[in-house]
């Protein structure tokens, strides 16, 4: 399965980090690899088991008809909802701000790829039908 962030922005451009001189410190080198990822290129995702309301309408997934147990992925301004059968939408009700309210721990695990990801949190459609919680 491949994940396709659909925007109507420009592609993003990769998230590099400022390289550390050779010979520093090895806590600042530390604290400097567990910064967590920041820029416009950086993407990130937040589970939601329970029901999710836009304007007081349940979303629900129109392949399955699962109304919660979903993943929120933020890219640049725009979040996309994943289902557990893996089907994803754009959706422009949820704003980035709203993205940021929804998250309690600012720290979590980081994935290589979007995909990588999708596959180590079980929304790619290994657990179609299943709620998790």
């Amino acid at each position: 399965m491949t994940l396709v962030l659909r925007t109507t922005d420009r592609p993003a451009e990769p998230t590099v980090l400022p390289a550390l001189p050779t010979g520093t410190d090895p806590l600042l080198q530390l604290e400097y690899e567990t910064q967590p990822p920041s820029g416009a290129g950086t993407t990130r995702c937040l589970s939601h088991p329970r029901e999710l309301a836009l304007r007081g309408i349940l979303v629900m997934c129109t392949a399955c008809r699962a109304q919660r147990d979903w993943l929120l992925i933020n890219h640049r301004r725009n979040v996309w909802i994943v289902c557990r059968c893996s089907n994803q939408w754009l959706e422009p009700e949820i704003s980035r701000a709203d993205f940021d309210a929804l998250i309690a721990i600012p720290d979590g695990t980081r994935y290589p790829s979007v995909e990588q990801g999708l596959t180590a949190l079980g929304f790619d459609g290994a657990f179609a039908g299943i709620y998790l919680d």
